[in-house]
């Protein structure tokens, strides 16, 4: 006589199955605070700066050079908060800024559209591709000679070079990123009916980001050092600058001012690349899912 399953037997095998998939489950952390974020990208970064800082005072401490021509930390502060209160390096810094602003739009503007242009056509890839590299490689410094001679000493000068060091880097960028589009992808727009302008809107533009955002960081870089190149060599009356402070301080001995301003130049450039840069990089891997949320 076959065996009539009781309820609590039922019951009881639930249970029993229920408890081993309890034993299955993963134990989820906690997300980490805001405070805890901050510290723990921040302290690589303060670690980094203090080990520059003891290696610094330990090469002034050797005398390798005589310390009024390599001053120490504490030396070079002191020149810093002189040069902050007299107003003469917040002048410069302004200057300067605006100049890399007004240089890097421009080359924003033109090296994206060159780089479109070139990636999607064939017959300007194969006629000028090769020359935008090859002026991406040209040293900022080369170009001076020829920019005085068209514009003189002017901010035009200094403009013409930070466009030529920019453009070519971001022209390039646009081209890697276009380059590693997915053929699929491509296809699946045009599928889908993504043709013409909509195919660069919806497609070409979103799937090239990532690569557009690279060859920009780059063509910052590029943009940063042919400015201050330029403004050691052009140097415009009443218009103090990064560059002119560096070679105003040389000319007059004063170590502690010039390596205050390198200084300055070196935080400048930190900043924009980690707080602009690097924040753009984070936000575009995330939503590509390029982050590893484990």
């Amino acid at each position: 006589m076959p065996t009539i399953p009781r309820p609590e037997d039922d019951l009881r095998q639930l249970d029993a199955e229920l408890a081993g998939i309890d034993h299955l489950d993963v134990p989820v952390t906690p997300a980490p605070s805001g405070l805890a974020r901050v510290w723990a990208q921040l302290w690589p970064k303060l670690t980094a700066i203090a080990l520059f800082f003891v290696i610094w005072q330990v090469v002034v401490w050797t005398h390798w050079r005589p310390e009024y021509i390599l001053p120490g930390p504490r030396k070079t502060f002191s020149a810093l908060g002189d040069a902050i209160r007299a107003g003469t390096l917040p002048r410069a810094v302004g200057v300067t800024m605006r100049r890399a602003a007004l240089g890097y739009a421009l080359a924003v503007v033109i090296g994206s559209v060159l780089g479109l242009a070139v990636a999607r056509n064939r017959i300007l890839r194969s006629a000028i591709a090769s020359m935008i590299t090859g002026l991406q490689t040209m040293p900022s410094i080369a170009w001076f000679p020829l920019a005085i001679v068209l514009f003189g000493l002017t901010e035009g000068a200094m403009m013409f070079v930070v466009i030529l060091g920019a453009a070519p880097a971001i022209a390039n960028g646009v081209i890697s990123g276009v380059d590693h589009i997915p053929p699929l992808l491509l296809r699946a727009g045009r599928v889908l009916g993504a043709r013409g302008l909509a195919a660069y809107r919806h497609v070409i533009l979103p799937a090239a980001l990532p690569g557009f955002v690279a060859g920009l960081k780059q063509g910052w870089a590029f943009a940063w050092r042919s400015l201050m190149a330029g403004e050691l060599i052009v140097i415009i009356a009443k218009r103090p600058s990064l560059g002119q402070q560096l070679e105003f301080t040389r000319g007059n001995q004063d170590y502690p001012g010039l390596v205050a301003t390198m200084l300055v130049i070196l935080v400048i450039g930190i900043v924009i690349d980690s707080v602009l840069f690097g924040r753009i990089e984070r936000v575009i891997r995330g939503r590509w899912g390029l982050v590893d949320g484990a």
